[in-house]
């Protein structure tokens, strides 16, 4: 991967203009720098307008699963696209919203088999949530806490927010949110010595919170085994089976959100899989459409579903989106279950968590590399400063050595969550574009101990 640059057309410097003056971008302070013109994508690689290569380590905000313009993927929307485009699906359905729910159910544990189509993550979470109360309601349970972790990220809807209030990414918001029960989340890392402390005690909260609250609890919703905007914190399988089992003896409703961690993330095809561990409502998106196209499902157990078979209007789910089951989505859905489930997908999940495994030992040398971890395809260690969390003054420090603005190396898309590291790349990334994305935070690590 070369880093030649050309001097951008007046083309791209009036996009440039026009993107200044009328485009509001997520999670970027008004009058910032202007932001890079990416013009393509082939395989782990993006290209910018002044043909700049940069290796995307983060699968594009964790949702590129196999690679941008993967031909799998994009011919079969285009199929789609001269055949049938979109539909109501109030009333009506089509092939690939029918297929895609049977293949879903096929690689889903245990008897996840109603399949809710929406837009996006948030909206994912906010159709479990929902999903959840008006299960207790239809039985004449008027139940209205929901527990959660602390730490979780669950979307930017009002819902969302709510459960993903400890977050803190929300503050600014609090006042209009729902409020929840926050437990806490025994974040762990490689030779961690408080482990088995640190679980018992969050467990322990647990059982005394369910001791006194237990039948007022309409559900548990949780990241499985890896909170992602939190920075990628990590915990044992070990520790969500006992969570999830103390659960079920009260029959509080468990929903997971593998809006990240589905689809391989893990290691396995799902993170409850990894887990051994099959939710009531399980959220997802991202890596859904193998990056191509905006779309979530929630899927929910029969049970659930079951409780909402009457003939009474007033107890039906009444959610819904205009777009809900877009038949081109589902075509790239489809598309992706189908590199999904090939033989060299899985052998590229083994070989990623491979290199991450070599990565993270070269940096044991570095006191400031702290709180190793990985599990999968992601692994993530923590820049030892004093101002920690997602507000940390190395990120900037960081996303710009990565970057490489003087273009005298390679240039690499790691977007630092505050002093956290992390990898989450495409399953398509050879061994050596992940050493050098590894020797990249090698270096860095070099320098931020001058």
């Amino acid at each position: 991967m070369g880093n030649q640059v050309k001097t951008p057309p007046q083309a791209d410097k009036h996009l440039l203009q026009i993107d200044r003056r009328h485009v509001w971008h997520p999670f970027t302070k008004v009058g910032a720098k202007d932001p890079i013109v990416i013009e393509s994508g082939e395989g782990a690689v993006l290209r910018t307008d002044e043909g700049r290569e940069i290796l995307d380590c983060i699968s594009s905000w964790w949702v590129n699963l196999y690679g941008h313009g993967h031909p799998h993927v994009a011919n079969a929307i285009h199929a789609q696209a001269l055949k049938l485009e979109q539909v109501i699906f109030a009333g009506f359905t089509h092939e690939p919203a029918a297929l895609l729910s049977e293949q879903l159910a096929d690689v889903l544990p245990g008897d996840l088999n109603r399949v809710f189509f929406s837009d996006n993550g948030s909206t994912s979470v906010e159709v479990a949530l929902k999903m959840a109360a008006q299960f207790w309601q239809n039985q004449g349970q008027q139940r209205t806490r929901v527990m959660v972790f602390d730490g979780g990220y669950h979307g930017d809807t009002v819902g969302a927010m709510s459960v993903g209030v400890s977050s803190g990414f929300f503050d600014v918001w609090k006042k209009w949110l729902i409020d929840v029960d926050v437990m806490p989340f025994p974040e762990t890392w490689a030779a961690d010595p408080e482990l088995e402390a640190k679980e018992a005690k969050a467990l322990q909260r647990v059982d005394e919170f369910l001791e006194q609250h237990a039948e007022e609890i309409v559900a548990m919703i949780m990241e499985p085994l890896i909170q992602g905007a939190s920075g990628m914190r990590m915990c044992r399988p070990e520790f969500l089976r006992a969570l999830v089992e103390r659960l079920r003896n009260h029959e509080i409703i468990v929903i997971f959100d593998e809006v990240m961690t589905g689809f391989g993330r893990t290691g396995q095809r799902f993170a409850c899989q990894t887990a051994d561990i099959t939710p009531d409502i399980i959220c997802l998106s991202k890596g859904l459409t193998g990056g191509f196209m905006p779309m979530s499902v929630t899927v929910a157990s029969d049970r659930i579903y079951d409780a909402f078979e009457t003939n009474d209007a007033s107890s039906m789910f009444c959610h819904g989106h205009s777009y809900t089951a877009n038949p081109l989505g589902c075509a790239a859905a489809l598309a992706s279950l189908d590199l999904l489930k090939s033989s060299e997908t899985d052998h590229n999940w083994r070989r990623i968590e491979a290199a991450h495994r070599k990565g993270l030992q070269r940096l044991s040398e570095f006191p400031l590399a702290t709180r190793q971890r990985i599990r999968g395809t992601i692994a993530a260690v923590n820049v030892a400063v004093d101002d920690t969390g997602y507000q940390s003054h190395v990120a900037d420090q960081l996303k710009s050595f990565f970057w490489n603005p003087e273009g005298d190396r390679d240039s690499f898309l790691i977007r630092p969550l505050g002093n956290v590291i992390y990898l989450m790349p495409p399953y398509c990334m050879t061994d050596e574009q992940l050493d050098r994305a590894w020797q990249a935070i090698f270096e860095a690590f070099q320098l931020l101990a001058k």
